[in-house]
């Protein structure tokens, strides 16, 4: 099965339980603690993806660390995730349940990467002139990334706009070649 479509279903199950217990709210928070724990303590990752440890260690590691701190809902989740071994989709879950839980409260995330850090005035006005164009709430998320020298990449959900001097250079550099093949 397509490791996609793996977390996908994982995901919803986990969100349509959270739903029908009144406990989405929590239950996100549990999720957005996991995937940062995940990104963040690199020693938990490998060990969740490492074919060594075993079943049962797994779980007894998640649910010392997680116990005292998440809803027992999610944890009995994390444990059934491990049981049916698929740990390693994890990251992948709580992706795709994040994005549920977005797209429920007609939140959609946004990604503005520029050359530089942008101003804090800037980013405020850029949300606002997002949020009116799409009719919803934008969860902006800077990223600084010198590769694209200036300008900014500005992805939206699955729409993006590359109004970057790299990307330029690109497309210059490739009429260019394409006119001198001719």
């Amino acid at each position: 099965m397509n490791e996609s479509k793996i977390s996908v279903r994982y995901a919803k199950a986990l969100f349509e339980l959270g739903k029908e217990e009144n406990l989405i709210e929590s239950v996100t928070s549990d999720i957005q603690l996991v995937d940062e724990v995940c990104k963040t303590i690199p020693e938990f990752w490998l060990m969740v993806e490492s074919p060594v440890v075993k079943t049962s260690q797994k779980r007894a590691a998640i649910k010392q660390l997680f116990g005292e701190k998440i809803n027992e809902t999610t944890l009995k989740f994390l444990d059934l995730v491990v049981q049916n071994r698929r740990e390693i989709y994890l990251k992948d879950i709580s992706r795709n349940f994040l994005a549920l839980c977005r797209k429920d409260k007609g939140v959609l995330a946004a990604t503005l990467t520029s050359a530089i850090a942008v101003e804090k005035d800037s980013n405020s006005k850029l949300s606002e002139l997002l949020s009116k164009s799409f009719n919803a709430k934008i969860e902006l998320k800077e990223v600084v990334d010198k590769e694209i020298i200036g300008g900014f990449v500005l992805r939206i959900e699955d729409q993006q706009l590359d109004a970057s001097i790299s990307n330029q250079l690109t497309l210059i550099k490739r009429e260019l070649l394409s006119n001198h093949m001719k």
